[in-house]
């Protein structure tokens, strides 16, 4: 086990720098935005640019990786990241930085892929669910880790994007000195909507949703924090507590939906999220204890539904069709990702910070509903002893088709 873990420790470590600089980006952004006075439907746009490249990047990386190889791209796209960052500091200007941050999803969904190939080319099956475990554990530390970094500058200053972009700068060293060989090519993503949509609604409409949910709170939830009145170490701790929630309640969740039908759980997740949105509505809490538990609780629905959807549509797949299916939910999640800035930016303009949470409300109301509506729809005979396990999944890790080579789930189609 030790050899194993020495072995991809350099890829390890260049995923845990990528990630330090992607939380710290992720919280410092927004709120530099509303320190110049933008909108959040100015800074929801921004983020729908980032989730509209991010997944471009699922789609066109593989491509370019074929043409020159992994190493080069790896190069290119870290310096493009480290760019990014910088350009956000020099050029101060809403359109502006929609392009500096499309560059950044672009290069961070390619940069994830081939990481993560690497590290697949690396695993067993019989080391797969390990090297998965430890390599979501690494993401989540480093997300942690970056976003506490806030409270040690300015964010009306250049400091920290210059530390973010020579943070995007030391990813690049480990992988480029690591020994490791260029892995096979990258995954390329199909789509098929309208077979995905048969095989399983449930999951489609549900990924679709989730997505709306994970672009809304991934790009708004630090101008919701700055405009109740937090400092930036409340801001961070806002995230970092929602995070550990989900960390620590996407298990028994997910466990539970390994033995009913996980529609049920779906809908479940949709009443818990519904109800603690509407407290967050009409408690409005500001700084102080009581918004860091509602945040903890709310953590345990906001990160595991996406990974119900994935688990859900796999119930009625091959194993061979994993990657495949996974992967089709993943562009379904990144249209829901451009949406969702977009939605709760203009109910925030509307009225103030609570449109943040009436935005959440409403998306989980239909994500339980919908759930419950199916189950009226179709009824599912699937033995819990023929149901692949639920699959823990670090927070906030945005997921790449690489990323469902990797998970232990695909073994069944994997190398040995």
């Amino acid at each position: 086990m030790a050899g194993q873990i020495l072995s991809i420790a350099a890829l390890l470590f260049s995923t845990f720098l990528m990630l330090v600089g992607g939380g710290l980006a992720g919280i410092l952004l927004p709120l530099r935005a509303g320190l110049e006075g933008w909108s959040p439907t100015t800074i929801g746009w921004i983020g729908t640019t980032y989730a509209l490249a991010f997944t471009a990047g699922c789609l066109i990386v593989p491509r370019l990786v074929r043409r020159v190889g992994h190493v080069r791209v790896f190069s290119v796209l870290l310096t493009l990241l480290s760019m990014s960052l910088l350009l956000h500091a020099l050029v101060i200007e809403s359109v502006a930085w929609m392009l500096f941050r499309a560059i950044a999803g672009f290069s961070l969904a390619g940069g994830y892929m081939i990481v993560e190939s690497w590290l697949n080319e690396r695993v067993t099956n019989d080391t797969r669910g390990m090297v998965f475990s430890i390599y979501m554990i690494v993401s989540m530390m480093g997300l942690l880790i970056g976003q506490y970094i806030l409270p040690f500058g300015n964010p009306a200053t250049q400091t920290l994007f210059i530390i973010c972009a020579l943070i995007y700068a030391a990813a690049l060293i480990p992988t480029a000195l690591s020994n490791a060989q260029s892995p096979k090519p990258l995954t390329q993503v199909s789509l098929d909507l309208k077979a995905l949509y048969r095989r399983s609604p449930a999951a489609v409409v549900g990924s679709l949703i989730a997505g709306i949910i994970a672009g809304s709170w991934n790009f708004l939830a630090a101008i919701y924090g700055e405009q109740i009145g937090l400092s930036t170490l409340g801001i961070a701790t806002m995230l970092a507590t929602a995070m550990i929630g989900g960390a620590i309640f996407q298990y028994p969740l997910g466990r539970a939906s390994d033995f009913v039908d996980r529609r049920y759980v779906m809908v479940v997740a949709g009443i818990i999220g519904l109800v603690l949105s509407t407290m967050m509505v009409l408690v409005h809490p500001g700084p102080g204890w009581t918004i860091y538990l509602l945040m903890f609780l709310f953590g345990s629905v906001l990160y595991p539904i996406y990974s119900l959807n994935v688990a859900h549509a796999n119930d009625s797949a091959d194993p061979s069709e994993f990657v495949e299916v996974s992967s089709g939910l993943l562009i379904v999640y990144g249209i829901g990702s451009m949406t969702g800035p977009q939605v709760a930016g203009r109910l925030m303009d509307a009225v103030g910070p609570s449109g943040f949470f009436i935005t959440m409300a409403a998306c989980f109301a239909l994500y339980g509903a919908h759930a419950l509506w199916r189950i009226q729809r179709r009824s599912l005979a699937i033995a819990a002893d023929q149901k692949p396990d639920f699959q823990f999944q670090a927070s906030e890790i945005q997921p790449t088709p690489e990323t469902m080579q990797l998970d232990p789930r695909s073994e069944a189609v994997g190398q040995d």
